[in-house]
């Protein structure tokens, strides 16, 4: 396909490699408790001297798998966005407004309320409520929206809506009914990667990275299928096929990145429209690259999120929404027509 002259996308994946390095790199150094840079280097082992122990345990038991953890849940929701962009056929879908990340949180807080936290050959409970509740709350939008086989952006967004508060709804029952400490289970609810350990990254990376797999190998038949599905099938794509696998892989991203963030809104909708207009519509060129703009944006997020009201920490999706909520109302008034 042929969209005109892009960046070169070994060169844009490049840079924001390297930027999301020097971003996670100045996370690790700053916090409440600062961290000089060499004695970060340190206690990564990276450099000559003794590591310090107060230091090391801060940069490799607090900071690096929190860091790695933003990485992950920023290149699992722009992922998913990405997806659901291409699946819904509309510029403004992504996990948080088509209502899969309430559907996830759903899911998990049923969990937590049914005492479903286990785990059982590597898989945790919590995190196959949460991909149920995301993967029925994206068949509900998609059978609530579907027209002629077509979804109007208009009917995708307030449905969405619809779903989300429903969700939204059930979850905030469930946390009063629970009895656990109501401002902690809010405090997720509202996305926050305070406290998460190794063991958060161990139990995240396997979903995020067979969503991923998944997705970027679908690439090429969601180009396809973007050109008329009527032309893909006769090109040999199984069109609902390519859409039910793409469904499922894109709800197992942004449940898997619900399950260890709680509910980070609009990094799905920012990214890929961001990312786009780099390196174009190819999802095989996009997907990667968004990953990377994905996990970039997150690690950003989260150094502000735990930095701006030292000691004290603002919620994850408080810092996302106010970067994408004027993102979102600049696209409502400059794309207006598509809610037609």
């Amino acid at each position: 396909m042929n969209h005109g002259r892009r960046a070169s996308l070994p060169l844009v994946l490049l840079a924001l490699g390297a930027a999301w390095a020097l971003a996670s790199a100045v996370a690790l150094s700053i916090g409440p408790a600062g961290v000089p840079v060499t004695a970060v280097w340190h206690a990564l082992g990276l450099g000559a001297g003794q590591p310090d122990a107060a230091a090391r345990a801060i940069v490799v038991d607090i900071r690096l798998p929190r860091i790695l953890l933003a990485g992950l849940v920023g290149a699992a929701l722009a992922q998913s966005g990405t997806v659901m962009q291409g699946l819904f056929r509309n510029p403004m879908a992504d996990p948080y407004l088509v209502g899969v990340s309430a559907g996830a949180a759903l899911g998990a807080s049923v969990a937590a309320f049914l005492s479903l936290d286990f785990w059982v050959l590597g898989i945790n409970g919590l995190g196959v409520c949460a991909f149920v509740g995301a993967l029925l709350i994206t068949s509900v939008v998609y059978a609530v929206s579907s027209r002629g086989g077509r979804l109007p952006v208009g009917l995708v967004l307030l449905t969405g809506v619809a779903v989300s508060s429903l969700a939204g709804a059930a979850t905030s029952y469930l946390a009063i009914a629970s009895g656990d400490d109501l401002h902690r289970l809010m405090f997720w609810l509202m996305g926050s990667l305070s406290s998460r350990r190794w063991d958060h990254v161990r139990l995240a990376w396997p979903q995020i990275a067979l969503g991923m797999l998944v997705v970027h190998y679908y690439a090429r038949d969601l180009n396809v299928i973007l050109q008329g599905e009527e032309d893909a099938r006769h090109l040999g794509v199984d069109v609902e096929r390519v859409k039910r696998v793409l469904l499922v892989a894109s709800s197992l991203l942004a449940a898997a990145a619900v399950a260890v963030s709680g509910v980070v809104g609009f990094v799905g909708l920012v990214v890929p429209h961001c990312v786009r207009l780099v390196v174009g519509p190819d999802h095989r060129r996009l997907l990667p690259a968004s990953a990377l703009a994905g996990a970039l944006l997150l690690v950003v997020a989260d150094c502000l999120a735990r930095s701006l009201a030292a000691p004290a920490e603002v919620p994850l999706g408080v810092v996302t929404a106010l970067l994408g909520a004027p993102f979102f109302l600049y696209l409502l008034g400059s794309r207006g027509q598509l809610l037609s």
